[in-house]
């Protein structure tokens, strides 16, 4: 048995920051791995998938060169083997980083291999158990593959990325967020894509009108949509294709392909790490319970990231750490309910949101305000020749802060950041509507946005 003063299980986006946290304090620590460091974001998820979604963007530019004048010979091409590439080439710097990183750190000790709990903070790995006062879960989660879709083979966004040839018709089950950025992506590359949505609508969270907007501009690509789809299941066919079974209101009752690709949600590690031996208490899902300073119900061990189901991003992995980092290191000030929810949707053009939806907000029986306006009317957005989508605004009429807020369009994903930070400030929206903006970019329709509040 080996003790340590910390254990922390997996080197995502929480772990690993507070592994070097720790270590910076003098404090020993037994930081375990069981593939690759830095978690999913790193790995699957948001540098390779946002690698690709460059890709998808420079062949889309220069297929479209003819709607600002210039003339591009055809002959545009993806290559897959390229792309896959360029995104392992980028991966391998930031992972082999970390790595170097620990070697050289004297106060963590590397444990490659699945953790498991045998006891009350004992860990088992690699044959040896260890025991910490502390220990920090940060295990991330893992694609949903119900039963009825095995036999199939289907692929998930972590094998996706592994392929090298592009799919001839790639069918997507889950018109969510993954599910969205990959369906445009691989049909810019140049494959068929059809989306199978279980709802009548695809990522049923935002506004239906932004929904309708997203869902315009991916058909734009050539990407068919099934909505409303039941009875879902997928099956390998005798010649090698794939058949997925839709049963929907209209059209054929099945979409076959050559490949299927699952995005229709993740499922928590929690279930793999024998938490019963703790006593630490999971819900329904499988996340497992934390507190506002994310502890568990247990005292000394703690859960950050997608295992705790307090968001299921980067950055809210990593304000977990920050969060983790105040309450050991700092004043102890900063909690789980000091976040707004913010994320983007890296479709393409992207949505930047924050905050509540407008049907959240009339939902929660608020007086709100709120101004809508096309990217039509943005003049920099003209000029780019990328005019599709939309922003929109909801304000709390009573206290003058903003509610939400929806930038669907180009650079949506970054002009969200200003209407975040007003929103922590906790300032009246007066402050951003009587800003002077700089002329021409797409955020200085967001002061005339908000002199538009009805």
């Amino acid at each position: 048995m080996e003790n340590f003063e910390n254990i922390i299980i997996g080197s995502g986006q929480a772990g690993t920051p507070l592994a070097f946290k720790l270590s910076s304090k003098g404090q020993t620590v037994a930081f375990i791995e069981k593939e690759h460091y830095g978690g999913t974001c790193l790995n699957t998820g948001c540098t390779p998938t946002k690698a690709y979604v460059a890709s998808a963007r420079r062949i889309w530019e220069a297929r479209h060169g003819d709607a600002l004048g210039i003339y591009i010979p055809e002959g545009a091409s993806a290559n897959l083997h390229n792309i896959k590439k360029r995104k392992d080439a980028l991966i391998k710097g930031s992972v082999d980083g970390i790595a170097d990183s620990i070697k050289k750190n004297d106060k963590i000790t590397a444990f490659h291999g699945e953790a498991r709990f045998t006891g009350n903070k004992e860990v088992f790995v690699n044959g040896k158990t260890l025991t910490a006062e502390r220990i920090f879960i940060n295990v991330g989660g893992r694609p949903r593959i119900p039963e009825e879709y095995r036999s199939a083979g289907p692929l998930t966004n972590k094998s996706i990325l592994e392929l090298t040839e592009l799919p001839e018709h790639l069918v997507v089950v889950g018109g969510g967020y993954i599910g969205l950025e990959f369906g445009q992506m691989f049909a810019r590359f140049g494959s068929k894509v059809t989306i199978v949505e279980r709802g009548n609508r695809i990522i049923s969270k935002e506004d239906e009108d932004v929904s309708q907007a997203i869902q315009e501009a991916l058909e734009a690509d050539g990407v068919d949509f099934r909505l409303k789809a039941n009875c879902m299941a997928a099956r390998r066919l005798d010649n090698g294709k794939v058949e997925v079974t839709v049963d929907c209101d209209s059209g054929e009752p099945t979409v076959v392909g050559t490949h299927v690709l699952l995005a229709i949600g993740r499922d928590p590690n929690a279930d793999l790490l024998d938490l019963e031996k703790t006593g630490v208490e999971t819900d329904k899902k499988g996340f497992i319970k934390v507190s506002e300073t994310l502890e568990t119900n247990v005292k000394g061990i703690f859960a950050m990231g997608d295992c705790n189901g307090q968001g299921a991003f980067t950055h809210t992995s990593y304000n977990d750490f920050q969060i983790v980092d105040n309450q050991l290191f700092g004043d102890g000030s900063r909690t789980l309910s000091d976040r707004i929810t913010t994320y983007g949707l890296f479709v393409d053009p992207p949505l930047g949101r924050v905050g509540m939806t407008l049907a959240e907000a009339k939902e929660k029986g608020k007086k709100i305000l709120t101004s809508t306006r096309p990217m039509s009317k943005v003049a920099r957005a003209r000029e780019k020749g990328e005019t599709r989508g939309l922003m929109r605004v909801v304000v709390d009429a009573d206290s003058e802060k903003i509610l939400g807020a929806s930038i669907l369009g180009t650079g949506g994903d970054e002009i969200i950041q200003g209407i975040t930070n007003l929103m922590y400030a906790g300032s009246s929206y007066k402050v951003l509507r009587d800003s002077v903006q700089i002329h021409p970019t797409v955020s200085e329709l967001l002061p005339t946005l908000l002199e538009g509040l009805e």
